[in-house]
């Protein structure tokens, strides 16, 4: 059973290492860590990543941070919302022991950083074409982040991605993968409203109407993934919708993101506009 119970809010990283070293001494055994990185303004997809990770794991850390480093220069990053204290309720109701809120100044002290981690062909395409440079930031914030947190004992160490970032996803297990860092991603499927529409923080923009036309996306993956609709098919139903702007619909190959045949084992992604607000789905076919 999960208890309530306040998480440790740190603001600098030596604070956050010592806790962490704290906790972790406390706990029996060869304890292990589990982080769940976020931008807050939570929701019960990232509630959902928190008690998995609670489950597994002696200390649950999760990070908060509004990475400047991913957003392009025409992008929400100003009204993105912060929402600490809310977020502080909903990660004390899933037991999390640690939360990691630093400022931009204390992530990046010297401004932007000079060195980054680059996301290359795969980062390239697909959400990497629409946002350049988006995927640039995020694995370079999340390196960081696994750096900053990595234990200093044997013990496991994960972390928790939700799927419903697929590409962001298959570029972080990358990274690991190809930097030998000493940490098992660890995926999350998608969580869902009652009406299908993925969870995301940016759902709080839709008005409405605009979150019915959103609708459109899970119901066009559901009918791609069960044959009633080809590719121009279901893109021309996304297209149809008014207030819904496409800005791609594609099937790949999970592994390479390569375009692959609408088949068990592929991947189909989508993104689009509703109003101003960028929503991203995916659904195995």
């Amino acid at each position: 059973m999960i208890t309530s119970t306040t998480p440790r809010v740190c603001r600098g990283i030596g604070e956050f290492r010592a806790a962490l070293a704290e906790r972790l001494a406390a706990a029996p055994g060869e304890a292990s860590l589990g982080l769940v990185p976020t931008m807050g303004a939570l929701h019960e997809g990232h509630a959902h990543l928190v008690r998995l990770a609670r489950e597994e794991n002696a200390v649950v850390a999760v990070s908060v941070f509004v990475n400047p480093l991913q957003f392009g220069p025409d992008e929400d990053l100003e009204r993105y919302p912060r929402t600490l204290e809310a977020d502080l309720e909903l990660l004390a109701r899933c037991g999390a022991d640690l939360v990691f809120a630093p400022t931009v100044e204390q992530m990046y002290p010297d401004g932007e950083p000079l060195v980054r981690v680059t996301a290359g062909p795969l980062g390239a395409v697909l959400d990497g074409a629409s946002r350049p440079g988006h995927f640039d930031g995020a694995l370079t914030v999340v390196n960081k982040l696994l750096n900053i947190t990595a234990p200093p004992g044997p013990g496991p160490f994960r972390a928790y991605f939700g799927e419903k970032d697929a590409q962001q996803l298959l570029l972080v297990r990358r990274m690991v993968a190809d930097f030998d860092l000493p940490v098992t991603v660890r995926p999350v499927p998608i969580v869902r409203d009652a009406d299908g529409l993925a969870l995301s923080s940016r759902n709080r923009y839709l008005d409405a109407g605009q979150r019915h036309a959103a609708l459109v996306l899970p119901a066009t993956l559901r009918a791609l993934a069960a044959g009633e609709l080809d590719l121009d098919a279901a893109r021309a139903r996304i297209e149809a919708e008014d207030q819904v702007r496409l800005d791609y619909l594609v099937v790949v190959d999970p592994r390479t993101l390569a375009p692959a045949a609408p088949a068990p084992g592929a991947l189909a992604l989508v993104a689009a506009h509703v109003g101003s607000t960028r929503l991203i789905d995916n659904l195995a076919l």
